[in-house]
C-alpha cells in the first residue's frame, strides 16, 4: 500500500506539472506528495471539462473523496479543442512522467491515447470511463449498464406525463448514448404504450460540439416542448443543462444525466423542474479504481456497474418525486424485474 504523509508541494513540482502540461490542456492539482515524488489520482476531462454539473464533475468528485481520504497529490487537466488523440495520449503520457498513479481518461474519446499511454508505461494503472474496448493488462475499464437507469426514467417520464409526449435529447449519434435511448423509450413504452417519444441527436460528432453546447440543447427541447413534451430526457453532458433551461422555462419536466442535477448548485434556479436525474456512480467508479491502486491490488479489465451494484439508477432528491408513493412503487417493481432479468433491458 502506499501511504503518504501531508506535506505542503513545492512549489516547483507544481509548476513542473504545469510546463509538462501547458502543450496539452489546463491543469489543477491538489493534496501532497511525499520525497520519492509518488503521486495518486490523476483524470483527464471528457469534452465540456469540469463544471459540466454532469458527467465530468462527477469523475471529479472521485478524484476529491480519494485526495482526502488518501491524503496524497491528485491532477484533473482540462480538454482542449479540436485535440487529436495524440495530444490526449501526450497529456496522459506526460501524468503518468510525473509519477499519477492511476492516470484515469474520462470518456470513450480516450480509448486510444489511454491504450498508448498504458503500453508505454506498464506499471501504471490506467482507466477509462465508457469504453469496453481495451485489452491491455493495466487497463480498467469503466462501464455501466446505463440503458438499466434509463428504462426507470421512462417508467418516471410515463407516470408523469399528463400531454402523453415525452422527449430524449442526445447529445451525440454514437453507441453509448443509443443505450440512453433505447432503455428511456422501451421504459416509456413498458409503462404506457400511448406516450410518444420525441427523440433527436444534437451533432452526429463530439467535435460539433453534442456535448458542450447548452444552446443546441435549449433548442432542440424547445422544439420538442413545442410538440406537447412535458417531460424532456436530456444524455447529453453540458448540452444538457439548456434542455434543463427550456424545460424550466416552460414549466415541464426535465431528467437529468449522471450526476444528481436536481442538487447542482449551477442548476438551483431550475431545480424545481428537475424531476429526478439517472445517475451513474462515475464517482464510485473512479474513487474504487484509485483504491484498488492504493490497496495494492489495481482493479483490470472491465469493470461494470448497473442496478444490482448500486452503481446506476434514479436520484430522489425532488421531493415531488420522492414522496409520490405509486410512482415509487412503480420504479421499484421495475428495478426488481430489471435485476431478476425478467425485464431485459435493450441497448440500442
Amino acid at each position: 500500500m502506499r501511504r503518504i504523509s501531508r506535506i505542503t508541494v513545492a512549489g516547483a513540482a507544481t509548476a513542473s506539472l504545469a510546463l509538462a502540461l501547458a502543450a496539452c490542456g489546463s491543469t489543477s492539482t491538489s493534496g501532497s506528495s511525499d520525497s520519492k515524488g509518488n503521486k495518486g489520482l490523476a483524470i483527464a476531462y471528457d469534452v465540456g471539462g469540469k463544471g459540466d454539473q454532469s458527467f465530468n464533475d462527477a469523475a471529479y468528485a472521485g478524484l476529491e473523496q480519494a485526495q482526502k481520504e488518501f491524503g496524497y497529490e491528485t491532477a484533473d487537466v482540462e480538454p482542449t479543442e479540436g485535440e487529436t488523440d495524440a495530444d490526449k495520449e501526450q497529456r496522459l503520457v506526460s501524468l503518468a512522467k510525473q509519477g499519477y498513479n492511476p492516470v484515469i481518461g474520462v470518456g470513450y474519446a480516450y480509448a486510444a491515447a489511454v491504450k498508448g499511454a498504458a503500453e508505454k508505461f506498464p506499471k501504471t494503472t490506467f482507466g477509462i470511463v465508457d469504453d469496453a474496448t481495451i485489452n491491455t493488462k493495466n487497463v480498467a475499464d469503466l462501464v455501466f449498464n446505463e440503458e438499466q437507469a434509463s428504462y426507470l426514467a421512462g417508467v418516471a417520464a410515463a407516470r408523469s406525463t399528463k400531454s402523453k409526449v415525452v422527449g430524449f435529447v442526445g447529445g451525440v449519434d454514437i453507441p453509448l448514448i443509443h443505450k440512453f435511448q433505447a432503455g428511456f423509450e422501451q421504459g416509456v413504452k413498458d409503462t404506457d404504450p400511448k406516450v410518444k417519444v420525441l427523440s433527436q441527436y444534437l451533432t452526429q460528432t463530439a467535435e460539433e460540439g453534442g456535448f458542450s453546447s447548452p444552446d443546441k440543447g435549449k433548442s432542440a427541447a424547445e422544439g420538442q416542448i413545442e410538440k406537447k413534451a412535458d417531460v424532456v430526457y436530456a444524455a447529453a453532458g453540458l448540452s444538457g443543462q439548456g434542455v434543463i433551461e427550456a424545460a424550466a422555462t416552460s414549466k415541464v419536466w426535465a431528467i437529468g444525466v449522471d450526476s444528481d442535477q436536481y442538487q447542482q448548485a449551477a442548476l438551483a434556479k431550475y431545480k424545481d423542474f428537475i424531476l429526478t436525474s439517472a445517475m451513474k456512480d462515475v464517482a464510485k467508479a473512479v474513487y474504487n479504481l484509485a483504491k484498488s491502486v492504493e490497496d495494492g491490488k489495481p482493479e483490470t479489465g472491465i469493470v461494470r456497474g448497473d442496478l444490482k451494484t448500486g452503481e446506476v439508477g434514479l436520484s430522489n432528491s425532488n421531493p415531488k418525486f420522492a414522496d409520490d408513493a405509486e410512482l415509487q412503487e412503480a420504479i421499484k417493481t421495475a428495478k426488481e424485474k430489471i435485476i431478476s432479468g425478467e425485464i431485459k433491458v435493450k441497448s440500442s
